[in-house]
């Protein structure tokens, strides 16, 4: 498939995947998950294929299951990235779906689900959803982030982190490569106030948290190893 790292393997997408229910958060489309009356909550932000991929609402589940109310809002609003259409190249869809909009419309959830009484928000970001989270970890919007294989996260976006921050990274990925990876956790290990965790998984690629095939042994064992370390980082902080 041509394109960059960031388009390969893409999910079959199925809106009725997961043990969760579809609500309007903040006026966004949203898969939910996890017990309303939690005090605790964590903010998915999906890749550019969107909501409806069912590994990624399978992790969601889990972090629900782990007691915390999960939101996976649509910030495509119903138009996630299609593979092979000629038509409209990632960087044309990306025109019409940057990061910046994507950290517009979180902050409005954010404020929903602390409005209903939840105290203490976490946010993991997939590829493209890592430099939405990236935002809000420059702010005290959040108590921790997780990056998945982040996608247009830059060291100057890392400089200015301000919560405890866990980077999960692909050996095999061209968006973030394990060179830049460490970049990242050296400028983190300078800001003595910034607690951090990163880690790169060995021969899995870029994607591989959410895009993998649930009948590859070794892939399912490394994306729940990647969602363990994600939940233990949490459960430290947001709580």
């Amino acid at each position: 498939m041509s394109g960059p790292q960031c388009c390969e393997n893409p999910p079959t997408l199925n809106p009725s995947s997961g043990v969760g229910r579809l609500e309007k958060v903040a006026g966004l489309d949203s898969y939910v998950a996890g017990s309303p009356d939690s005090k605790s909550a964590i903010v998915f932000v999906s890749d550019i294929f969107g909501y409806d991929a069912p590994n990624l609402r399978k992790f969601a589940d889990k972090a629900a299951a782990a007691g915390y109310y999960v939101v996976v809002p649509d910030f495509f609003y119903g138009d996630p990235y299609v593979p092979d259409n000629a038509g409209r190249t990632i960087q044309i869809w990306l025109q019409d779906h940057g990061a910046a909009k994507g950290f517009e419309d979180v902050k409005p959830v954010i404020e929903s689900l602390k409005s209903k009484g939840i105290t203490a928000i976490g946010a993991v970001g997939f590829c493209w959803g890592a430099k939405v989270v990236v935002e809000l970890a420059k702010q005290d919007n959040i108590k921790a982030g997780v990056f998945c294989h982040p996608s247009f996260v830059s060291v100057d976006d890392i400089k200015e982190v301000k919560v405890p921050l866990a980077i999960l990274g692909a050996e095999i990925d061209q968006m973030s490569p394990p060179a830049v990876i460490k970049q990242f956790e050296e400028i983190l290990a300078a800001k003595p106030d910034v607690d951090a965790f990163v880690k790169i998984f060995p021969g899995v690629s870029h994607g591989w948290t959410v895009r993998y095939s649930i009948e590859d042994e070794a892939a399912v064992k490394a994306a729940e190893e990647a969602h363990k370390d994600a939940l233990e980082w949490f459960a430290k902080y947001v709580k």
